[in-house]
């Protein structure tokens, strides 16, 4: 009888311990997997922080960008007027800047902005040709002082284009790569649109006194 007893508890005793070694496994991996989801959680927390950063930069960027073509946008009433005074029988070309310039600044997304900008480039660049062939034009100090104000003025455009350009390719190459790509994709992230000279906009402030 007390053998049996023994036997009984020591079994007890057995399963107490089992159950206990069981619990610490138990909790071990608990342990683990807790640790486990912290440096998951922390690694896309600093992921995601790090595609805000980039997003803020081209944002920024952008902004400068548009300041520089406010800027021009704010020159160009006054150029035409003065352009109008010498050559007041090209309308057709003073309505195609009226136009371009009111794309422009109706423009809201960068991507229509780019658009608009393309076409008031074009539109500029047959403006500022008119002087060519009005020598009293192309001498008036007004129209000189314009002129350089909107050289100037293309210049720091450039600038900022190229600046704009080096954040817009960071971010595109960033949300490509793996496995930033599939959290960009998680949070509906995309590519943005380079900032693309457009064909002769780069002559348009080139016009020769």
């Amino acid at each position: 009888m007390e053998d049996a007893a023994e036997a009984g508890e020591q079994d007890g005793d057995s399963k107490q311990n089992g159950s206990v070694r069981e619990m610490k496994k138990g909790a071990v991996v608990l342990i683990v997997i807790a640790v486990l989801i912290v440096i998951l959680a922390a690694s896309v927390i600093g992921r995601y922080n790090q595609l805000v950063e980039l997003e803020e930069t081209v944002d920024a960027r952008w902004a400068q960008v548009e300041n520089q073509l406010q800027r021009r946008a704010d020159l160009i009433p006054n150029l035409v007027n003065t352009v109008r005074g010498y050559a007041s029988h090209e309308e057709q070309i003073f309505a195609d800047v009226a136009d371009a310039r009111s794309r422009l600044l109706g423009a809201t997304t960068p991507e229509a902005q780019m658009q608009a900008n393309s076409g008031l480039d074009s539109a500029l660049g047959r403006l500022l040709a008119i002087s060519e062939a009005y020598p009293e034009l192309k001498a008036d100090t007004s129209f000189i002082r314009l002129q350089d104000e909107l050289a100037g003025t293309e210049n720091r455009i450039a600038t900022e284009r190229m600046r704009f350009n080096e954040s817009v390719q960071s971010w595109n190459t960033t949300i490509r790569r793996f496995p930033m790509n599939i959290l960009a994709s998680l949070f509906g992230r995309e590519t943005k649109a380079f900032f693309e000279v457009a064909p002769g906009a780069q002559q348009v402030p080139q016009v020769e006194f």
